[in-house]
């Protein structure tokens, strides 16, 4: 089951959905407020959007499903397997792990951003179809934007302009407490931690972080990539995830 971060919903895995399908049965959600999933009537937290990502394993008969997920959504399956909900996890440069200094770099440098996407979002498609409006738009989230496709980056940007749980997800992320961890042994299946060398949203320190909380975890690190591992390394990306969940 893969679990997307802030922007585009499930289309945010789009660049290694169809080979992954290939060899194994994909489950990709659209978590609340994103995508074509209705917002949540209460408060957009960590924790609820967790609850709504579990409650779905549960209805669906998911049991034991292996879940992926990327920035928001990697702290989301790190919480699942935290709570012992579900099997394998990979979690590719998850929030969460910041420091407060750092907290405070992500929300200032982030908010800004997609502040500028929803001004720009009728020029999207024009902007992201050049090399130089890609670098310029993207240099945060990707190490080589000027290398990547539009049809790769314009549904997470749109997504980020668009989704109307955006806004109260990343105050979650800003606000909220940060992720807690879970002591050797207890998590439910095999868990694995993918970060990206040049990522500029969760700085590679946070991976310290991360694997100290998660003693169990196997960490991968991504060269020359950024904050999206399936934008700057898509077969890198499939690779892990079919290597590290069963």
């Amino acid at each position: 089951m893969l679990v997307h971060g802030l922007g585009a919903g499930w289309r945010s895995w789009a660049p290694i959905l169809d080979e992954l399908a290939e060899h194994r049965e994909v489950v990709a959600v659209d978590l609340p407020g994103f995508g074509e999933t209705p917002p949540l009537a209460g408060e957009v937290s960590i924790a609820t959007l967790t609850d709504a990502v579990a409650e779905f394993i549960r209805e669906q008969g998911l049991d034991g499903v292996s879940t992926v997920g990327q920035s928001m959504g990697g702290r989301i399956v790190l919480e699942l397997a935290r709570r012992g909900v579900g099997g394998d996890t990979v979690a590719l440069d998850p929030g969460g792990f910041w420091s407060d200094r750092e907290l405070l770099v992500f929300g200032a440098t982030l908010r800004p951003s997609v502040a500028l996407v929803r001004v720009l979002r009728k020029w999207l498609p024009l902007l992201l179809g050049s090399a130089i409006g890609r670098t310029l738009l993207l240099v945060q989230f990707s190490a080589r934007p000027w290398a990547l496709s539009l049809e790769t980056v314009l549904p997470d940007v749109r997504g980020l302009a668009e989704s109307p749980s955006n806004g109260a997800a990343l105050d979650a992320l800003t606000k909220g407490p940060k992720q807690q961890g879970a002591p050797a042994g207890t998590a439910p299946g095999r868990v694995t931690i993918g970060w990206g060398r040049r990522d500029r949203v969760t700085v590679r320190s946070q991976a310290a972080r991360a694997t100290s909380l998660f003693p169990d975890a196997i960490l991968h690190w991504f060269d020359r990539c950024g904050h999206f591992p399936q934008w700057d390394a898509p077969k890198e990306a499939m690779r892990l995830i079919l290597d590290r969940t069963r």
